[in-house]
């Protein structure tokens, strides 16, 4: 199975990153979610849930031995991620804390996202959960989940009479 990024369609209206605060921010979000419900290209939940107020972008992949997840996380700590597989489901989760360099300061437009955050991603095959390995490196958290020897394709000579 292939995975490819599907590009959202433009709706003719701002992106949540250069809208600034609105009295009805909390209803263009439902709007936007809603949206993106319909969107998703596996199904209802496209094997990808969200929790609270945020979730980091993913991009999933597979080469002939793995299944490589990249997850953004800008400006977490490597202790407040956590990673971990059940049954075919790769769990992240963790918390990005607020900066205190604006306490005591009027903030005239906040667009980062701050708080707790879940992500399940389904895996499109079977991997050795203790072989996966994950590294964070400039705000990217990269997990590579080998598949098991069952999973990966086997190449079939053709003979030739």
């Amino acid at each position: 199975m292939k995975l490819a990024r599907r590009e959202r369609k433009d709706t003719g209206q701002l992106s949540p990153v250069s809208r600034g605060w609105s009295p009805f921010w909390n209803l263009d979000r439902l709007h936007e979610e809603i949206d993106r419900l319909f969107d998703r290209p596996f199904g209802r939940s496209g094997g990808m849930t969200r929790f609270e107020g945020w979730m980091p972008s993913v991009d999933v992949c597979e080469d002939k031995d793995n299944v490589i997840v990249k997850a953004e996380l800008p400006g977490a700590k490597k202790d407040e991620i956590q990673v971990s597989v059940t049954d075919g489901t790769l769990h992240l989760s963790g918390e990005r804390k607020h900066e205190s360099e604006y306490d005591g300061k009027d903030s005239y437009q906040s667009e980062r996202y701050f708080g707790r955050f879940e992500r399940d991603i389904a895996l499109p095959t079977e991997v050795a959960a203790e072989k996966i390995q994950a590294n964070y490196k400039d705000g990217v958290l990269t997990v590579t989940c080998p598949k098991t020897e069952e999973s990966r394709k086997k190449q079939i000579e053709v003979k030739v009479d």
